[in-house]
């Protein structure tokens, strides 16, 4: 209870609004998302035509190497986020000089050293998640490779010894579960440059995280990109 009263109460609101509209947001992404066609949800159709044609193919070099490439983002950025684990432990051993440093900038409130502490802490934990969900998107994308080389031969499919659609199926929805896995992981990366404003003010951080909410939504949403996947393509004539 005496940690919960040195922290300002403007502090402790702005991280309740933080992580609400964080998790509300992605709430709201999957939900709605399966109603009007988000991004993953619309880029998880073309996830399925990927695996339909995986099984008509024979060998599938090209399904490994597509999914060795969709595997080095995540350990890309899994890769960071531990660099910037370390960078911001590295700052709590000089958290002295880092909160004056602050303190000058234009519109900065200042506060005490357990605040800033704490704030650099609340960061560390931001990353750990990143760095949890970008390692389990990777372990994921190996059991992808690992049904696509278990998917029987195409000549199979085409003697109708296995049903070609539920094997799609499958492993369209293991594809599509290391994107979400991805995409969460990303949002915590978008989310964080949200709490770097809590430095500067509660104020700031609730303003930066809505703004973060609104950048999420237009490419989740209403990018054009969207428009372009969502659109179908008209059979030859």
């Amino acid at each position: 209870m005496k940690f919960l009263s040195i922290i300002p109460w403007a502090d402790w609101l702005a991280l309740v609004c933080f992580f609400a509209l964080w998790t509300g947001y992605a709430w709201f992404a999957r939900v709605w998302g399966r109603k009007v066609g988000s991004l993953i949800q619309t880029t998880n159709r073309y996830r399925g035509y990927w695996m339909m044609q995986a099984t008509s193919r024979d060998p599938r070099m090209i399904d490994g190497v597509i999914t060795q490439t969709l595997s080095a983002t995540p350990a890309f950025f899994s890769s960071t986020s531990i660099l910037v684990i370390g960078g911001l432990f590295a700052l709590l051993g000089t958290t002295d000089k880092a909160n004056e440093l602050m303190s000058e900038i234009p519109f900065a409130q200042a506060t005490t050293l357990i605040v800033f502490e704490f704030k650099i802490l609340v960061m560390v934990a931001i990353f750990v998640y990143a760095f949890f969900r970008f390692s389990w998107c990777m372990r994921q994308y190996t059991f992808v490779a690992l049904v696509i080389g278990a998917l029987p031969p195409a000549e199979d499919f085409e003697a109708d010894k296995y049903d070609r659609r539920a094997y799609a199926e499958r492993a369209a929805a293991m594809v599509g579960a290391a994107a979400e896995t991805f995409n969460d992981g990303l949002r915590a990366y978008y989310f964080s440059f949200a709490a770097l404003a809590w430095f500067v003010s509660p104020v700031a951080m609730v303003v930066a995280t809505l703004a973060v909410v609104a950048i999420l939504y237009s490419r989740e949403f209403r990018s054009e990109v969207l428009s372009i996947l969502k659109d179908e393509i008209p059979p030859s004539t």
